[in-house]
């Protein structure tokens, strides 16, 4: 497992080096990125036989919703790529706003489907979904916050 959240952190990380890439590389990186990350899923939550229709379809939901946050994590690092160096004390403060509220959008929706997924399946399935998205996330926020430089005062 560990190995799989290494390669979809490296995906992550390669992400920020593209991030100035057009719409249709960062679909293509998401679509990577998600398969990727799904097989991982399916190796830590284990839905019942008569669950898993649900879980996958409702999975498939989040995932979708996961995506376009994640589309946003991009478009901040590139926004933090091209400025820095050069950055000012209230580009800075507005850039880490930004990041602070997709935080809390990222956080919420673990939490809202965690609610989804534990009615359609059981607290077990449920608690397996939000300790398998919140290890992933955890993992590629401590990759992003090892990689990107500080910003120092000029």
């Amino acid at each position: 497992m560990k190995k799989s959240i290494l390669l979809i952190s490296a995906i992550l990380l390669a992400s920020f080096s593209w991030a100035q890439s057009n719409k249709e590389e960062v679909d293509l990186l998401q679509a990577a990125f998600g398969m990727d990350k799904k097989a991982v899923v399916a190796d830590f939550v284990k839905p019942s036989e008569t669950q898993k229709a649900a879980f996958w379809k409702l999975y498939d939901e989040y995932e979708t919703q996961r995506k376009e946050l994640g589309k946003q994590r991009i478009a901040l690092l590139s926004e933090y790529a091209d400025q820095f160096l050069t950055m000012t004390g209230p580009q800075a403060d507005a850039w880490t706003k930004k990041v602070i509220e997709l935080q809390k959008k990222t956080d919420n929706l673990i939490a809202v489907y965690y609610g989804k997924v534990k009615v359609i399946s059981d607290g077990l399935v449920a608690t397996q979904f939000y300790q398998i998205e919140n290890y992933i996330l955890t993992a590629i926020r401590m990759q992003i916050l090892q990689n990107v430089p500080f910003i120092h005062k000029q």
